[in-house]
């Protein structure tokens, strides 16, 4: 399987699909970088840099800047789908009706659909049918993967064979590369954890300390690995790198969208004055939406998410969401 797999195409150019083609070439690969916007692709094909989702980085020679998605796909034996979550169903209308034959399928996408409820492999299957399909997730800020900082991430497939074929193409001595077979537990822990980074984010901006901070991750992996055991997940998965890792980075990380908008809410802005000014997507603002739907839906006990949803979505004072939380009823750990 791995020889039909060594042509790529990347379905996306933000900062983590131009992370990737970057680090795949750089190991020798040929890749094909799909751009939605033919302006924006001709301008990066001239300069070899993303300015604007990774400024600094060259992209390498092997690295096929492409605005057609059937000129992208044509040749490739895995499609690696980066594309924001919200703009995934559009790109899979577009991808079933090309020829898929032969073609695996990689999602590095991390959020829940709002008006289905369902992952992003999920929502892949329902469109393309049973294609072979892997996702990959863990603590990944695309900046320090392109600079070849040591940086871990798990892929997850219920074909071992496939995992372990995408861990040989994607893993290097820089980029180690993990394997799983709980795609529901590795696909929510990178989802939900960007709703708890807004909460971090939230605490930042008020102005709180490392108590607060380290109260909510704790207590955030808890509703994570709650509504991760609802949904058929194991409830080691939240321990590791794509659960308890993409946690950590997300809600430390001064790089982190996520942890900036809930800075930016902690501080007084509205959350249309946020994303307006902002160049790339926070996939927690949409996930609020969506966890808080399925936390009403299983009756799930998700505190710290029913409040970033209140913020976001009802104007609720940060610092009063806050007060809330703390002024619950008392209970075991």
């Amino acid at each position: 399987m791995s020889d039909r797999l060594t042509n790529i195409s990347i379905i996306g150019d933000g900062g983590w699909g131009t992370t990737l083609a970057v680090h795949l070439a750089r190991k020798g690969y040929r890749v094909r970088l799909w751009g939605a916007f033919p302006d924006y692709v001709r301008q990066v094909r001239k300069t070899r840099i993303n300015s604007k989702f990774l400024p600094g980085v060259k992209i390498p020679p092997k690295v096929e800047l492409v605005t057609d998605l059937k000129s992208a796909i044509q040749g490739c034996g895995l499609v690696v789908l980066a594309v924001p979550s919200q703009y995934l169903q559009g790109v899979l209308e577009c991808l079933k009706h090309l020829d898929l034959r032969g073609k695996a399928f990689l999602s590095v996408i991390k959020g829940i659909d709002c008006a289905s409820l369902m992952r992003m492999s999920q929502i892949i299957e329902k469109s393309l049918g049973r294609v072979p399909l892997a996702v990959l997730s863990g603590p990944t800020i695309a900046m320090e993967v392109a600079r070849e900082i040591p940086t871990t991430a798990v892929i997850a497939a219920r074909d071992a064979k496939f995992a372990q074929a995408l861990q040989t193409i994607f893993h290097s001595r820089h980029f180690r590369i993990y394997t799983n077979d709980d795609v529901v537990g590795v696909e929510l822990g990178g989802s939900v954890k960007n709703i708890i980074a807004i909460a971090s984010g939230v605490c930042d901006g008020l102005g709180f300390g490392t108590n607060t901070k380290a109260a909510i991750l704790t207590r955030g992996l808890a509703e994570m690995t709650r509504l991760g055991k609802a949904l058929g997940a194991r409830k080691e998965t939240f321990f590791g790198l794509t659960g308890l890792g993409d946690l950590v980075t997300t809600c430390m990380s001064p790089r982190s969208r996520n942890r900036s908008v809930g800075e930016a809410l902690g501080k007084g802005r509205s959350i249309k004055q946020i994303t307006s000014s902002m160049q790339m997507v926070a996939e927690g603002v949409e996930t609020a939406k969506a966890v808080h739907r399925l936390d009403q839906k299983l009756r799930i006990d998700m505190p710290i998410t029913r409040e970033v949803y209140r913020i976001i979505y009802k104007n609720k004072k940060p610092r009063k969401a806050v007060e809330d939380l703390m002024r619950r009823q008392r209970k075991a750990e």
